[in-house]
């Protein structure tokens, strides 16, 4: 029977993420995660990189400290395997690579910047074919301050994975293009006309308080589905309010209180061209896919 602690470290362009979780595996080869646990610190990186290019002094010196204390984190709980991966705003900082080299001299941690094509294949490979059935059609639809990731699944197959440079923290810069929208939208309107009854499957922190927000009130039985009206109906409660509004009357964090509205701009995007009326929200990260993916290839080794 095994016991271990895995851990992974997420950098996006909006949070930056250590997860921590126990695998439990019984004689049988069964075996289950519990979280350990989860650290997550509001860099916004992207607020450097979408404006400037490149990632600031300050943002580089508070990045270091982070990754010294996650590396004290990971040697307090005995993780045993860990994976740390950086995505948007490290993709597109100038610096980003020599930052990411002075890391790994000083804290010998390995920070990979992985290409939204592999994030999105993360996304599917390690945790997203569970959530699907086999017989049905979905969008997974990730979005993140920088990017938004989508893989097509039919009948439980991968049919088409995509990225697009269109995020939230991009979208309050001014950086997101017209012609990368349209992208978006134009791809996922193809995908409405060759698959019927599509469900979108909806990650990141944004969709999951936006769903919390409608539940609000509501029986815990309807958790995990959010009605696409039902977004409509929180966008347009979010939308007119102060920065301060939203964190006064409903209790949002700072760094989340700007990013919710463009973020639920996104997903209605996606659903309207998708012709969706639900989302499905399973509560699933790149980190737990980061996880999921060190797992299984310990486990063939």
């Amino acid at each position: 029977m095994e016991n271990d602690n895995f851990a992974a470290i997420d950098i996006g362009s909006n949070g930056a993420r250590l997860l921590i979780k126990n695998v439990n595996e019984d004689t049988a080869g069964n075996y289950e995660f519990s979280k350990v646990l989860f650290l997550r610190m509001p860099l916004r990186l992207g607020k450097d990189v979408f404006t400037l290019g490149e990632i600031s002094p300050v943002k580089e010196r508070m990045l270091m400290c982070m990754i010294k204390g996650y590396k004290q984190m990971m040697k307090f709980y005995d993780v045993v395997r860990y994976r740390a991966c950086a995505t948007s705003a490290m993709r597109d900082a100038r610096n980003g690579e020599k930052i990411l080299k002075t890391i790994r001299k000083e804290t010998g941690i390995n920070i990979e910047i992985i290409d939204g094509h592999e994030e999105a294949s993360l996304l599917y490979n390690n945790c997203i074919e569970r959530a699907c059935a086999e017989r049905s059609n979905y969008a997974y639809v990730d979005v993140g301050g920088g990017s938004t990731e989508v893989s097509m699944i039919s009948n439980g197959t991968l049919v088409g994975s995509y990225s697009y440079n269109v995020g939230t923290l991009r979208m309050l810069s001014g950086a997101v293009e017209d012609s990368t929208m349209e992208r978006l939208r134009s791809d996922l309107e193809e995908y409405a006309r060759n698959y019927e009854n599509i469900d979108i499957i909806g990650s990141g922190g944004n969709i999951n308080k936006l769903s919390r927000l409608w539940h609000e009130g509501k029986s815990k039985s309807e958790r995990g589905q959010l009605p696409v009206d039902g977004l409509r109906d929180v966008y347009k409660r979010l939308k007119p309010m102060s920065y301060r509004e939203r964190i006064e009357r409903f209790g949002l964090k700072p760094d989340r209180a700007d990013v919710i509205v463009p973020a639920a701009e996104i997903f209605l995007t996606a659903a309207d061209a998708l012709k969706c009326k639900n989302i499905q929200v399973p509560n699933i990260s790149l980190a737990d896919c980061i996880i999921d993916g060190l797992y299984k290839d310990s486990r063939r080794k």
